[in-house]
């Protein structure tokens, strides 16, 4: 795999654009032109049903973390879209065993994808490096002061672009966010079903929030297509199981041995879901949501978990709110705002709708209340809803289009609303 690796081999003017204004440079709220993500699974009593956790088979753990650097490459006449920097770190903590027979795997899938061993340590194929490390007590656990089990040893395994280095504070992330535990559920109250959003109308002026629902009727990946491509969920064969049980043991972990014996047919996985959002345009619900704020029933920025800058792309001012350092910043709410409209947001992220119910505002929900997953609808209830909450069981586009329509307000046309038009 070479690097700068292309993602979009020609980009017209209107796409330079896009990306000069709202990807590229350091004057937006986080760094537009990296796409990174961190899952950290660990077999404990609260999900031995996904880990396989039990008295006898406890203490198995697996920590991915990818950051992915992306920029625009002016070599060749037309300007490209270019994955620049790729760090990649797989981390398993495992029973001895299971990891000196992943380590004698990993020689072997090295040799068979002609990788070169480095005088100064690791691996290199093309513009790819691999570097391996072993230990009988992971050094974040010894930072954390988390024991390691009896028995067990750590393996890990990091691919970096040639030459790329990620400080620390960011390689330390992952870790960071294993030292705070496991997400609680919480426990659903009663919200009222209702056919729209009328009461939302009725209450007053709203702010938004939103999550991947309003990405995923633009044409982009939902979540579960992330791990799809890190493997963060166990197969069957080719199909990935039911139960959502976790990739814990080595050797179920099929990720690094698709990058060591083939990065660039690996590559269009890794890339697709930021090409996805560089792509996608915004849809009727962005647009019906810049006519709401236009008269002044929308008030304040987006509060959005969401990296495609779709709401930006609509002429939106945005307040992104994913992080991982922090789980959700400080949010200050607008003073004339009575209400939270939340859209298709199934993030454990519930932080923004709890300060706004201690506010006094009221909480609306837009989501179906469910997804489409390879092919097959599967109902998500939203868990955090409460019973003063109401839930309008629809996607963005419909639910906003008839917000639209009670209100009054006309939503302006657009040349292109990508896939899903209203």
């Amino acid at each position: 795999m070479f690097f700068p690796h292309p993602v979009i081999e020609q980009l017209t003017p209107a796409q330079v654009e896009v990306w000069e204004k709202h990807f590229a440079g350091d004057r937006h709220e986080r760094p537009r032109s990296v796409e990174e993500g961190i899952w950290r699974r660990t077999q404990e009593p609260a999900n031995a049903a996904q880990s396989g956790w039990s008295k006898d088979t406890h203490g198995r753990r697996r920590v991915v973390h990818y950051n992915l650097r992306y920029g625009l490459n002016y070599v060749f006449p037309e300007p490209r879209l270019t994955l620049d920097n790729l760090y990649l770190m797989v981390s398993h903590l495992a029973p001895a065993g299971e990891i000196a027979d992943y380590r004698c795997d990993l020689e072997t899938w090295l040799a068979e994808g002609r990788w070169r061993q480095l005088p100064q340590g690791g691996w290199q194929k093309g513009d790819l490096v691999l570097q391996l490390a072993e230990f009988d007590e992971h050094p974040q656990d010894l930072r954390a002061g988390r024991p390691t089990p009896d028995g067990f040893r750590s393996l890990e395994v990091v691919f970096t672009s040639d030459g790329h280095e990620l400080h620390r504070t960011v390689r330390n992330l992952p870790w960071d966010v294993l030292a705070g535990g496991m997400r609680v559920k919480e426990q659903r109250g009663n919200p009222t079903i209702a056919p729209d959003l009328a009461g939302l109308l009725e209450t007053g002026p709203f702010m938004v929030e939103v999550g991947c629902g309003t990405s995923i009727e633009a044409g982009i990946p939902p979540l579960h297509f992330l791990h799809e491509v890190y493997r963060v969920t166990q197969r069957r064969g080719n199909e990935f199981t039911q139960s959502h049980a976790f990739t814990l043991s080595p050797a179920a972990d099929s990720l690094v041995r698709e990058m060591v014996l083939g990065a660039d047919l690996k590559a269009p996985d890794l890339v697709a879901m930021f090409r996805a959002c560089f792509l996608a345009e915004p849809t009727y619900a962005h647009r019906a949501l810049k006519a709401l704020s236009d008269a002044g029933l929308l008030v304040g920025p987006v509060l959005t978990h969401n990296f495609d800058v779709l709401s930006a792309r609509a002429g939106l001012p945005e307040l992104f709110l994913r992080r991982y350092d922090q789980k959700i910043p400080p949010v200050t709410f607008h003073p004339r705002a009575k209400a939270l409209l939340v859209i298709g947001l199934h993030a454990d992220r519930r932080a923004v709708q709890a300060r706004a119910r201690e506010r006094g505002m009221r909480v609306f929900y837009v989501d179906p209340e469910g997804l489409e997953e390879n092919g097959v609808f599967k109902e998500y209830p939203i868990e955090g809803a409460r019973d003063e909450d109401v839930i309008v069981r629809q996607g963005a586009i419909k639910a906003l289009g008839r917000l639209c329509e009670l209100a009054g307000i006309t939503v302006p046309n657009a040349v292109s609303d990508g896939p899903i038009t209203r």
